[in-house]
This record gives C-alpha cells, structure tokens and sequence, in this order.
C-alpha cells in the first residue's frame, strides 16, 4: 500500500506544527521533500516601487513632536 500524506500537511507553513503534534510523519515530510523537483532555473527577479504616500508619517517625525511637548512641558515645571 502506498504511503500518502494529507496535503494539508505538506504546506510548509504548517508542516512543522503537524510533525510536533504527531499528525505527519518525518520520513515521510523528507521522502515528500526529496521527491520535489529542482525548479530553481524557473525563478524570475521580480521589482517593486512604492509611491510616497504623503498622509504617513514617518517613526521621526513622531519622535521630534514628542521631544518639542517634552520640552515644552519642562519649561512650564521651571520656577521663574
């Protein structure tokens, strides 16, 4: 009789909760990996660009706003 796997837990993604909780098989998870074919000339360089977005702000802009009420808020504490 063939050995056969649930698809389910041959996604990578998933396949290392199945073979801790008992549900998948190690030589069989290794025979399944082995078996895969080598597909590593297909791959293509894919490029991506993001547009600024001008509604975001940036971690330092934040930082500077709060260092200004900072500064601010000490200078009110000061005695005259």
């Amino acid at each position: 009789m063939a050995d056969t796997v649930d698809p389910k837990h041959l996604d990578k993604r998933t396949a290392e909760r199945y073979l801790r909780g008992g549900q998948l098989d190690e030589k069989a998870y290794e025979r399944h990996i082995k078996g895969l074919p080598d597909v590593a000339d297909k791959a293509t360089t894919v490029e991506t660009a993001m547009e600024a977005d001008e509604d975001y702000e940036s971690d330092e802009d934040e930082t500077e706003g709060d260092e200004e009420e900072a500064e601010e808020g000490s200078e009110e504490n000061e005695a005259p």
